[in-house]
């Protein structure tokens, strides 16, 4: 079915490509019908359904059915449309997901080789002190280094707490997710905006507003829960906390990592301003500062591995499953989002002209764009509306740095706007759901390794993400957009 409705379109390809008459960036998405994404909504359906209905299953064979979901695609798309289809999907995994994939597994292996030890008692002050330390590192390290240097102290800290399923939903919140949201560094979805020419400290002074006002409510708002918590359990004397006088002190061993990490950031920073041309490789525009940048993460990778020694990795219980997981889920996501991306880049010439002419305002950006990064993943997410904002107004990507020159004779406050909204729900509402974001599910799982009883798909979504995360959005809605 695929390819002979593929095979429709078709004949119109030749003549849509080569009018010179069309605006920059339509291509191929103009003649994609919009049921091309089906592929791309059974992954992720796949990702929500299978960890549920049949898990032994998906444990072993989640490699496989993101496979079968990407050559659903890929080979009709090849059959029918060649070598147009070829350089598309070239582009993509050279452009996007090669230099994603090598961003995780720098900032995953050198976070994971940072323990942090010694006697931590988690009170209601120190869990929050510890959250919002996270909080801060994840923008500079990555929501997945974060997450991987802090949630183990975090579990340690409350190990002798009764009630501890809200502290790692919490972290999840602002450690995961929101926290990474003033650096490309942070969250994948803005780092695919940095690769897609949004200047790399945009993001900072762009989203701090509301990084500072969604932090600042959620920390109170935690303070306050698990101050409850916390009395409760002294009151009923179940708190297994009790000072026994015994204290070790916190020690921060493999710090060396630090260095690596550093490393990343400045090879990041490095692409973003160096440009010392490029290179064409299978048709695909390649920047060589990218390339240097890319081979200086695995380096760094590499390094962190021959300096930390092996009973440091043991002691975080680091393994390489977490990463080998999102690359294989995202190898099958980053091809099915071709279509999605095509046809909202061809914006109102598009299929999806409908959904185009809907989203006009800044919070419908925001909202839609969160919506959809709750249930699906934000990186793609962000990147569809990114280009949905760029076919909107009729921009391109060269164009992207002055567009966002506030101030500038160049700058684009509409585009401004958008790709601030975009952001923030991207890079938010990532918290919705366990497969929002890469590190939640990597947070959910150490947690249960480490005994705590985490709640479902849905029991997170229902008594944690919804009645605590979505008014917080809604306040950040009326205050910004």
């Amino acid at each position: 079915m695929l390819v002979v409705s593929l095979y429709t379109a078709h004949p119109v390809l030749a003549s849509v490509v080569e009018d010179a008459s069309c605006p920059i960036g339509i291509g191929i998405g103009a003649v994609l019908p919009v049921w091309t994404v089906i592929p791309f909504a059974g992954i992720l359906l796949s990702i929500a359904l299978f960890p549920l209905a049949f898990p032994h299953f998906w444990h072993n064979h989640f490699g496989k059915i993101s496979a079968f979901w990407a050559l659903l695609f890929a080979v009709p798309f090849l059959y029918v449309y060649h070598m147009e289809a070829l350089h598309q999907i070239f582009h993509i995994y050279l452009i996007d997901y090669i230099p994603f994939i090598i961003l995780l597994w720098g900032l995953f292996t050198i976070a994971g080789g940072v323990v942090i030890s010694g006697t931590l008692r988690g009170t209601p002050v120190l869990n929050t002190i510890m959250l919002l330390i996270g909080t801060v590192l994840a923008s500079w390290v990555g929501t997945t280094g974060a997450a991987m240097v802090m949630i183990r102290p975090v579990l340690r800290a409350n190990k002798y707490r009764l009630n501890k399923v809200h502290v790692v939903c919490f972290f999840i919140f602002l450690v995961a997710n929101i926290g990474g949201s003033l650096t490309p560094l942070g969250d994948p979805p803005l780092f695919l905006g940095f690769l897609h020419n949004v200047p790399f400290f945009w993001v900072t002074t762009g989203i701090l507003p509301h990084m500072l006002l969604t932090t600042a409510i959620l920390l109170a708002m935690f303070f306050v829960i698990d101050t409850i918590y916390y009395r409760k359990e002294m009151k009923t004397g179940k708190l297994a906390v009790a000072d026994d006088g015994e204290k070790a002190p916190v020690r921060v061993q493999g710090i060396y990592n630090f260095l690596f990490l550093g490393g990343v950031v400045g090879l990041v920073l490095m692409s973003g301003y160096w440009k010392p041309g490029h290179v064409m490789v299978m048709g695909v525009h390649m920047e060589y500062q990218n390339t240097v940048r890319d081979v200086g993460i695995l380096i760094m990778g590499a390094l962190s591995l021959f300096a930390t020694p092996r009973e440091l990795r043991e002691a975080n219980d680091f393994s390489w499953f977490p990463i080998i997981e999102v690359a294989k889920l995202f190898a099958g996501i980053f091809m099915t989002i071709i279509p999605a991306l095509a046809i909202l880049k061809a914006g109102s010439h598009g299929a999806m002209a409908s959904l185009v002419a809907l989203v006009k305002e800044p919070y419908h950006y925001y909202w839609v764009t969160g919506a959809l990064s709750s249930f699906l993943d934000n990186a793609p997410t962000y990147l569809t509306f990114f280009n949905l904002a760029l076919g909107k107004l009729g921009l391109t990507e060269p164009c992207v740095p002055a567009a966002l020159a506030a101030g500038a004779e160049t700058a684009n406050p509409l585009f401004i706007s958008y790709l601030k909204a975009i952001s923030a729900g991207a890079v938010f509402m990532g918290a919705n759901t366990y497969i929002g974001n890469a590190p939640n599910f990597m947070v959910k799982s150490i947690a249960e390794e480490a005994g705590i009883n985490m709640p479902s798909f849905f029991g997170y979504m229902l008594k944690y993400s919804m009645p605590m995360l979505i008014p917080v959005f809604i306040i950040v809605t009326f205050v910004f957009f």
